[in-house]
């Protein structure tokens, strides 16, 4: 027997004595004990192992009829006072006899130790002890295994090696179908196959291993009632025999059903205030609370929102107390929940269908509807009755209880703020939308160079639209300027700066300016509204957003050798000058492309501030991008833009496009512009109606999946034939006038122009005139039909005409007046090689 595992039976001594009371026999337990050897203490009385010998009377007086037992104080041979329980046994051989008082025999009602059994005396006596300490934890242990198994609070269980039951108590497990006698049954018996060899797993483990199981929670349900079960907690332990070897388990299971459900619909709360709040999206916000509830705690759940939301509006019902709502979401957890959904969709229609007006309901809290396997909660905020959530289960699902109602009632009160905040974002993103667009031009124009569509999708974020922008200005000799850019942020303020900024555009290409000296006035523009707005000039550069000027390779020092197609470096060059996700450091900059096309050169001027170039697809199914070298953003100051000419086939599809576009694809800009030119390269897409090809090119852009706005240009190019320009030059005589004006009303009548012969002859006269008298030579006249008929004439002179009123007494100065009064539009434009005057005349 191992001792170390068993120290009751090492510690209890034994000793016989005679009918006089003497030790007769002294077991190797009592030498431990006492520490005396047998031979010192047989053939003593046994009073004499007393501590305190006058206690013998006290010790003889709680004698019984037959064995008794006791409390003593005796001495060990090492001089210690041990206080032991003893109990002695009467060994009855027919005759009577007692214990002396004084440890010798005696006879009769003497000072004997004892009274013999009834009919019989006692020879000897058997008396064992053991120290009090170790009997009262003895004792104790006892009663503690009494007791647990008495107890009806935790389930406990006995297992022998093969994982069969010995021993329960009454409440092994608090449910229905087990048998009234469970020893010698398996857990398979009685429980679910499943549910049993979960359980018989963590067993077998414990049993091999010896580590015990702390609190692992199981699904139990029975054969006989297969419904929702209980959740138990099982710890298990192993049990072992005095040598080691395992024996069984012990195993305890505790009921934590209503724990465990409270915890999944603490979950399920988490989980639903977690979905709601990350969505603007009204129809996102309802599904995002559908998917939640089911399977969370549904196997169906729909969302309904009242009509008036989706719109931003703030729902009113009618007189009635009605109000129409429109199935926004349907989740379904199962097969039955989705053939459930599909009849629902088919009675009402498409998804989005509005259905008939349902009764508001003014109540508060949530109440369950037809039957216990279905709820209803109003979503309800600020007063206002949004719509409604409903949840339902399966037939074999447990119902709803108090608890769940109160979970449907907490979740619908915070999705009903969610939706309403979605609401007001809605209105508000609704109106900053509205002016965007209003801010812009239409969507589709046709010029004599180039006929254009538009596309703009403004990104569905938590801090509204963007500040992207384009457009088509035409320029005088049947030239049009094409224009995007993008503006820092979103929201109202970045719409604002847009119109600021595409106002400015068309101020200053009203201007005949070149493409790189138009970016240097709009940049200087930029930076006094940084300093309008407190932020210095060059807020753009920095640790945030790229290196400043004077770095190699931010923004102001761009070396020759960036790439300018997507297999280049175009990455390098815009996170140089943005920051993360396409947001520029600088706080009120702006990105933008300024492109001038020239039906009668065919040649397309291209200059970026910081940019993305713009792509050209050939009628020969070719695509590029124009090798334009992308200068700072707009607001950095005081550094150049250079420009890149291309020769632009007729027929051919230009397209700008803000980062928006090219972002979308896993955020790489060299892989967005890769997939742009593939795209943009299928056969066919040069004949491809313009409208048609903007919505291919953005199809797979859902705006709640945007990062950034996108905006996409696409101009298809035309050409003004070499027979519809008429050039000459002039010599720097006034005789000559007479000879362009024979020549101009040559052509006029060749292009079948009879009426415009007089005011042209006019026009050319006094531009001629003005120029040979105040430049000098040499002189260049060209006519250039197209939409309208232009008249230009060119000098090396860098002075810019000025029209002024001439006084009743003036020679002249009333040159340019009739020049105003007789065309449509007139002005002048710096080239290389001095100025151009033109003015423009409606065809007949």
């Amino acid at each position: 027997m191992d001792s170390r595992r068993f120290p009751f039976v090492d510690s209890a001594a034994g000793a016989l004595l005679d009918a006089d009371g003497r030790i007769t026999r002294w077991t190797p337990q009592a030498e431990r004990l006492l520490a005396l050897r047998a031979d010192q203490v047989c053939g003593r009385p046994v009073r004499e192992l007393l501590a305190d010998p006058a206690t013998w009377p006290a010790l003889l007086a709680e004698r019984a009829a037959d064995a008794w037992s006791g409390r003593a104080a005796v001495r060990s041979g090492r001089g210690e006072e041990l206080r032991v329980v003893f109990q002695v046994l009467p060994l009855a051989d027919g005759g009577t006899g007692t214990v002396a008082a004084d440890g010798g025999a005696g006879a009769g009602a003497g000072a004997g130790a004892g009274t013999p059994p009834a009919g019989g005396e006692a020879s000897q006596y058997f008396v064992l002890a053991a120290p009090a300490g170790l009997v009262a934890q003895w004792r104790q242990d006892q009663a503690f295994t009494q007791e647990l198994f008495l107890q009806d609070r935790v389930g406990l269980a006995v297992f022998d090696a093969r994982l069969r039951l010995i021993r329960t108590n009454t409440h092994l497990l608090p449910y229905s179908g087990l048998p009234a006698d469970l020893q010698g049954h398996r857990l398979g018996d009685f429980l679910q196959p499943e549910d049993a060899k979960a359980v018989e797993r963590h067993l077998r483990e414990v049993l091999e291993t010896g580590r015990p199981m702390v609190l692992s929670e199981e699904l139990v349900r029975t054969i006989e009632d297969p419904g929702a079960g209980a959740v138990m907690a099982v710890s298990a332990f192993r049990l072992q025999s005095p040598d080691g070897h395992a024996i069984g388990v012990t195993a305890l299971f505790t009921d934590v059903t209503e724990l465990h459900r409270s915890g999944e619909r603490l979950a399920v709360l988490h989980r639903a205030t977690a979905a709601v709040g990350a969505s603007l999206s009204v129809a996102g916000t309802a599904e995002d609370l559908a998917a939640v509830l089911a399977p969370g705690m549904a196997d169906l759940a729909v969302v309904e929102v009242a009509e008036a939301v989706f719109t931003g509006e703030e729902p009113v019902p009618d007189q009635d107390g009605r109000l129409p709502l429109r199935r926004a979401a349907v989740a379904a957890g199962t097969a039955h929940a989705r053939a459930t959904a599909a009849a629902w969709a088919a009675a009402a229609g498409p998804p989005g269908a509005r259905p008939a007006p349902v009764l508001v309901d003014a109540g508060g809290p949530p109440t369950a509807t037809e039957s216990p396997a279905a709820m209803t909660a109003p979503l309800r905020a600020r007063g206002a009755m949004l719509g409604r959530v409903t949840v339902r289960r399966d037939p074999h699902r447990p119902p709803y209880g108090p608890a769940d109602l109160d979970l449907l009632g907490e979740i619908a009160a915070r999705a009903a703020l969610a939706v309403d905040n979605a609401r007001r974002y809605t209105r508000e993103r609704r109106a900053a939308v509205g002016l965007q667009r209003n801010l812009l031009p239409p969507s589709q124009t046709e010029t004599a160079a180039v006929s254009t569509s538009s596309v703009y999708l403004p990104a569905d974020t938590a801090t509204g639209i963007g500040g992207d922008w384009f457009d088509v200005i035409p320029l005088s000799s049947a030239r049009v300027a094409l224009v995007t850019g993008d503006v820092v942020g979103h929201g109202l303020e970045a719409s604002a700066t847009m119109g600021r900024l595409r106002t400015a555009v068309r101020t200053l290409a009203d201007l005949d300016l070149e493409p790189d000296e138009l970016l240097v006035h709009l940049d200087d523009l930029v930076s006094r509204l940084l300093v309008d707005t407190g932020e210095p000039e060059g807020a753009g550069t920095g640790t945030d957003g790229g290196a400043g000027p004077g770095t190699d390779d931010g923004p102001g020092g761009l070396g020759e050798d960036r790439g300018a197609g997507p297999d280049g470096p175009w990455a390098d060059v815009w996170d140089d000058t943005l920051g993360p996700a396409g947001h520029r450091a600088t706080a009120h900059g702006a990105t933008c492309v300024y492109a001038v096309y020239d039906p009668v050169s065919r040649r397309c001027a291209v200059a970026s501030a910081g940019h993305p170039p713009p792509a050209v697809a050939a009628p020969d199914g070719t695509v590029e991008y124009v090798p334009v070298q992308p200068g700072p953003p707009l607001g950095v100051g005081g550094l150049p833009f250079e420009v890149a000419e291309v020769e632009v086939a007729p027929g051919s599809v230009l397209a700008l496009f803000t980062d928006g576009l090219i972002r979308g694809y896993d955020g790489d800009l060299d892989v967005g512009m890769a997939e742009l030119r593939r795209r943009l390269a299928r056969p066919g897409v040069t004949g491809v109606p313009l409208p048609e090809l903007g919505r291919s090119l953005v199809a797979d852009r859902p705006a709640h999946r945007l990062a950034d706005d996108v905006t996409l240009l696409l101009a298809r190019t035309r050409e003004v034939p070499p027979e519809a320009t008429a050039v000459w030059p002039v010599d720097p005589d006034p005789a000559a006038v007479g000879l362009v004006r024979e020549r101009a009303t040559e052509r006029l009548r060749a292009w079948g122009l009879e009426e415009l012969v007089f005011t042209t002859e006019l026009v050319l006269s006094e531009l001629v005139t003005n120029a040979i008298r105040y430049a000098g030579g040499p002189v260049e006249v060209r006519l250039v039909r197209a939409e309208r008929l232009t008249c230009e004439v060119s000098d090396p002179s860098a002075t810019q005409p000025r029209m002024r009123r001439a006084h009743l007494t003036d020679e002249g100065g009333r040159g340019l007046y009739l020049v105003a009064q007789l065309t449509n539009r007139w002005g002048s434009r710096y080239t290389r090689h001095g100025k151009t005057i033109w003015a423009e005349q409606e065809l007949p």
